[in-house]
């Protein structure tokens, strides 16, 4: 499949996709959102794709915000569905998607770029990389997801000074706050997360894509995430991966998870 504005591809059964739009710092519009998404569910469907790392083209930016300009004009209703088109196809769909995906955050993660990166399932930095919300500064909020996950991240006061002060802040303070999970310098950052994305490949497909599942129903409203956790530790008991999984570590040696 070919895209205008992304890079995909596969190697070794680790998908990366960059965002290619380093004359732009990699801002989301309307039709990168769209071909994210397709390429992600592309991933997602391959039998060969154990893990999605996310990044951005260039040495300046993940994805430095949204294309302010295609909705500079908008009314309430346009902006309303433009909020709701962008978690429906992307940001929620990242985040509930059974394959793991890795932010491999390389430089300017802002408004949109942070929540995209939020969306992912844990996220990696380099040493270069700035984060932040600025959306108040603009007279908006953040509308992808950033006033629910960065306060799930890091905490609502923290999350309450980022997005009121609109402020920056670096990889160490991101690290610091939980926001990332690894710091690197730029050259080791897709390495980095290569290795890590490795070694979720090695367990078993079919579990990893459960306990998604499961620490997600926890931040669902109405949702008792204990009571998820033990249906579906109860339904990897019929799975092939947990004969696998168990005979191998019986037999004393490494597991050949079928993913089934």
């Amino acid at each position: 499949m070919s895209y205008e504005n992304i890079i995909s591809e596969e190697i070794n059964g680790i998908t990366t996709i960059t965002v290619n739009r380093p004359s732009k710092l990699n801002a989301l519009n309307i039709q990168t959102i769209e071909e994210l998404h397709r390429a992600i569910s592309e991933a997602s469907k391959s039998k060969t794709c154990k893990v999605i790392i996310l990044t951005g083209s260039g040495e300046k930016a993940f994805v430095a915000g949204a294309d302010i300009s295609e909705f500079a004009n908008f009314n309430v209703e346009q902006g309303t569905r433009l909020s709701a088109k962008g978690h429906d196809i992307l940001y929620d769909f990242i985040e509930n998607l059974s394959t793991p995906v890795i932010a491999a955050i390389n430089g300017f993660a802002l408004g949109g770029g942070l929540e995209l990166a939020m969306a992912c399932h844990f996220r990696v930095a380099s040493t270069n990389a700035k984060m932040g919300l600025p959306e108040v500064s603009l007279g908006v909020i953040p509308g992808y997801g950033g006033t629910q996950r960065l306060p799930q991240l890091i905490g609502k006061g923290r999350a309450m000074e980022l997005i009121m002060t609109a402020n920056m802040i670096d990889a160490q303070q991101a690290l610091n706050y939980g926001l990332v999970n690894h710091v690197t310098t730029q050259e080791e950052l897709l390495v980095f997360c290569e290795k890590l994305a490795t070694k979720i490949s090695q367990n078993s497909s079919v579990a990893i894509a459960a306990a998604i599942k499961a620490v997600n129903a926890n931040f669902k409203d109405g949702v008792n995430g204990y009571n998820f956790e033990i249906e579906a530790f109860g339904k990897c008991f019929e799975t092939q991966d947990f004969t696998e999984g168990t005979t191998a570590f019986l037999q004393k040696r490494k597991a050949d998870f079928p993913g089934e």
